[in-house]
């Protein structure tokens, strides 16, 4: 393994790990080197997440471990950072991966819903970052990687509060690496295009929506969950260390494309 990409000796704390583009970070960073703690809403899918990283990866019992993490609440978050902490001694690297969304017209969202969202994405990914950037700053070194979206740059019709959230994500990244750099904490964020997860797959596979997305992805396709963590492995990573405030976006060229020739699998043309 080459030391630029080698993660031997770090601790994650990564939430939303138990499912989608969570948990494929977290394999990829035990897969690197590292050690993962997984946090996520429901306890028996942290504890099904944790059995299948140890076969898949072949990591100890120690290496990979977790428990229900909720981080719309001060007291789970608190908790679960001091967790990892006793079990690891360290956290070099955050993961937000948590989250929600509500597709439905904007007309119909109430704000409760919004704020919902809202606390979930934005207040949620602050959270965690407040609370681990104390063991950050005394190790004076740390990479926190938040979770944007596709929708962060470009509307997605119908998830007004997903995309407002997201958006929000990159002003807190720049906050944060502006403001902690000095203590050796990087601050980054991942932009995944199209992925389909648990969290979208209804909304993008084999629908008008989808058939539309992929005509405007020049790789005229879905990416995959294992290509955000690849990028994660990176950030987190000796290769990243003068990267910075910067949003690293995944998504088969989406936003580079303004008039593409890519057609859905399920509506290009019969061949003649």
């Amino acid at each position: 393994m080459s030391e630029r990409f080698n993660l031997s000796g770090q601790a994650a704390l990564v939430t939303g790990g138990a499912s989608g583009i969570g948990k494929a970070i977290a394999q990829a960073i035990v897969e690197a080197g590292g050690r993962v703690w997984i946090g996520s809403r429901t306890a028996e899918k942290v504890e099904s997440a944790i059995s299948e990283l140890r076969e898949i990866t072949g990591a100890g019992e120690g290496d990979v471990l977790g428990a229900s993490l909720d981080v719309t609440d001060d007291q789970s978050v608190e908790k679960t950072t001091a967790d990892t902490l006793e079990a690891f001694g360290r956290i070099d690297i955050l993961v937000n991966s948590a989250g929600i969304i509500i597709k439905k017209p904007t007309t119909e969202l109430t704000l409760e819903e919004f704020n919902t969202v809202h606390e979930s994405h934005v207040t949620g990914t602050l959270r965690c970052c407040k609370a681990a950037a104390p063991a950050m700053t005394g190790q004076g070194s740390g990479s926190i990687i938040n979770i944007a979206s596709i929708s962060s740059f470009v509307d997605l019709v119908e998830v007004t509060a997903y995309a407002a959230a997201k958006s929000a994500i990159l002003g807190l990244t720049r906050s944060l690496a502006n403001e902690w750099a000095k203590h050796g904490i990087r601050t980054n964020a991942i932009a995944p295009g199209f992925i389909p997860t648990d969290l979208n797959r209804k909304f993008l596979e084999g629908t008008e929506r989808g058939r539309r997305i992929i005509e405007k992805t020049p790789m005229e396709r879905f990416g995959t969950a294992d290509e955000i963590a690849g990028a994660a492995v990176f950030l987190s990573s000796p290769a990243a260390s003068f990267i910075n405030g910067h949003t690293l976006v995944v998504d088969g060229g989406y936003l580079a494309c303004g008039i593409g020739d890519s057609y859905a699998p399920w509506a290009r043309p019969e061949e003649e």
